[in-house]
């Protein structure tokens, strides 16, 4: 295992929609554990293979909480997507900038593990927040196309978390 370096906006890998996995091996395992070992040691919730300028359709997303832990997913695509949250992201590709997201409220993400079998996660709030913005990094969209406001957070910080 190894942390990799994350790529920055506006590097063009984050623009580009990520290819689909077709080869599930050991390489494959690797890179998973890789972007899990790089997204903890960021302290980030959520990582998608382009952030590590890997053009392949793969997303590790961990929210901190016991009944979901790290979910890898290979191929994800949302399916069923309900209601409607509006809510702060930040993203470890634009540091120091947060912004207000709306996003739906439930989705279904099917995709497939490591070693390709397919599964499914119904995710609600916040992890249903994270899903989407990872599954945007395979389509190329970044948090900051879609938010309504977009403020830098180390200046919100120095002025005291106004």
């Amino acid at each position: 295992m190894a942390i990799r370096i994350i790529v920055k906006d506006p590097d063009p890998v984050l623009r580009e929609p990520a290819k689909e996995v077709t080869k599930f091996n050991s390489n494959l395992q690797k890179l998973l554990k890789d972007m899990a070992e790089t997204m903890y040691d960021a302290d980030g919730v959520g990582l998608a293979a382009p952030q590590i300028g890997i053009s392949k359709r793969v997303i590790v997303v961990d929210i901190g909480e016991e009944e979901s832990g790290l979910i890898e997913m290979v191929n994800p695509v949302i399916v069923e997507q309900e209601g409607e949250q509006l809510g702060p992201e930040g993203c470890l590709s634009i540091p120091n900038l947060n912004g207000d997201v709306r996003r739906a409220d439930r989705i279904v993400v099917n995709g497939q593990s490591a070693d390709g079998t397919p599964f499914s996660v119904e995710a609600t709030g916040f992890l249903a927040r994270a899903f989407q913005h990872e599954v945007d990094h395979l389509n190329g969209i970044l948090f900051t196309d879609l938010a309504e406001s977009v403020y830098d957070i180390s200046e919100r910080q120095r002025k005291g978390g106004e």
